[in-house]
């Protein structure tokens, strides 16, 4: 296990700091690193050969010699001439934030997919870097530990980067119009799209998990859970079919966190086109956080970057068992709720319904003896409030999406 120093570049006394810090904290015990201190320094503008001033240089390095420390993360993302420098300085390791981030999603990689969207990521962090680096490219390895282009062995050149990267490129392309054709599927069957998204570990899998039991108990339609950030990459989808006979599928998506760089969130984009494309959002929010207003902030940015807009989305504050105070969220619709309370899963339910099928009404059809088998349809596949037999044949009184009551026009009773 590595055993590290964390290092944060305070620029005008941001408020937020130790908030960042926290968060690297964690980022960095999700990779299984050992953090023996932390250390910040307030600065105005970035020393271009170390990031920061030579005299906190100096401090880290006792730090780091006093500590044992074979690790250093700066908060900052850092060029490769800098970490160079700063390598020799202190005289360990030294990686920034984003090959931290970078090493958690190789790790956590399990599909096809993922591993090339994230090995792309590395190859683009790394090309930039290469004048910088190339001292000390044999520590850099491309990550701290996991797969990578450095454990391939791969010769850490412009055109080689550059090659393989647009290998790489091709191959994901082939996986993606895969399952483009998959989802135009989807699309097609008219079943309505749920995607579940926000900041990570705040309860995204938790939710659709909650859903799935409520629903139908099936264990094996779970999707992984881990009180971890990035617990999984995966885009997980699963069919939920609610008490009414209306359905929808739902869409577990990789959670977000401050700072996400730039080159993982182009590598991702079309697994989280799925987010764009759907009917409605589920923003989870972990409300018993702190700064659970800065995570929306950071998950509403993340949205726009990858060209989410005009989405309706409900607000699901998250963890209301661990609060020990009320709060009044700013933003709606929203609920507020434990996904641990039935009662809670069951309102959310109605309120991903009432969102889902607004444009829904109630109509009165009449349905001539000889065609019995849409009465069957209806009662397995819309919510029927009454039915009742007349002379003229079954008169049923339900809720019909728009499409279904252009499809039906001609049974509907006229009031």
């Amino acid at each position: 296990m590595y055993k590290a120093i964390l290092v944060g570049a305070n620029f005008q006394n941001n408020n937020l700091i130790d908030y960042y810090m926290e968060e690297l904290q964690n980022l960095a015990e999700a990779c299984d690193i050992e953090v023996l201190y932390s250390i910040t320094q307030a600065i105005d503008k970035i020393t271009p050969n170390l990031y920061i001033g030579s005299g906190k240089v100096k401090e880290i390095k006792g730090f780091a010699n006093n500590l044992d420390a074979d690790l250093v993360i700066f908060n900052n993302e850092l060029s490769g001439s800098q970490i160079r420098n700063l390598e020799e300085a202190i005289g360990t390791r030294v990686i920034d934030r984003t090959l931290l981030i970078l090493d958690i999603f190789a790790s956590r990689a399990k599909t096809k997919e993922a591993m090339l969207q994230v090995e792309i990521a590395q190859l683009e962090y790394m090309l930039p870097r290469l004048a910088g680096l190339t001292p000390s490219l044999n520590r850099q390895q491309g990550g701290i530990g996991s797969k990578g282009p450095g454990e391939k062995k791969i010769e850490l050149d412009r055109r080689k980067i550059e090659t393989d990267r647009s290998k790489l490129k091709n191959e994901l392309e082939e996986i993606v119009k895969a399952r483009k054709v998959q989802r135009k599927n989807r699309i097609k069957s008219k079943i309505k799209r749920v995607a579940v998204v926000g900041y990570t570990n705040a309860g995204k899998s938790t939710l659709v998990n909650a859903l799935i039991d409520f629903t139908n108990k099936d264990i094996d339609k779970k999707v992984y859970t881990k009180n971890m950030l990035f617990a999984t990459l995966e885009t997980s989808t699963r069919h939920i079919v609610l008490d009414s006979n209306k359905e929808f599928l739902i869409t577990d998506t990789v959670g977000f966190v401050s700072n996400l760089p730039h080159h993982l969130v182009e590598s991702f984009k079309s697994t989280l086109e799925e987010i764009g494309e759907a009917d409605l959002l589920l923003h989870v929010v972990d409300s018993s956080h702190e700064f659970h207003e800065k995570q929306i902030e950071i998950t509403r940015n993340t949205l726009l970057e990858i060209g989410v807009h005009d989405v309706p989305m409900i607000y699901i504050y998250n963890k209301a068992d661990l609060l020990h105070k009320p709060i009044y969220p700013s933003h709606n619709p929203h609920i507020v709720l434990s996904l641990k309370d039935e009662i809670d899963v069951a309102l959310l339910l109605q309120k991903i319904e009432a969102e889902l099928y607004k444009e829904d009404f109630i109509a009165s059809l009449l349905i001539p003896f000889t065609e019995g088998d849409l009465v069957s349809y209806f009662n397995e596949n819309t919510k029927v409030i009454n039915q009742e037999y007349t002379n003229d044949g079954t008169l049923v009184t339900l809720e019909l999406s728009p499409i279904l009551v252009s499809k039906y026009s001609k049974y509907i009773v006229k009031k």
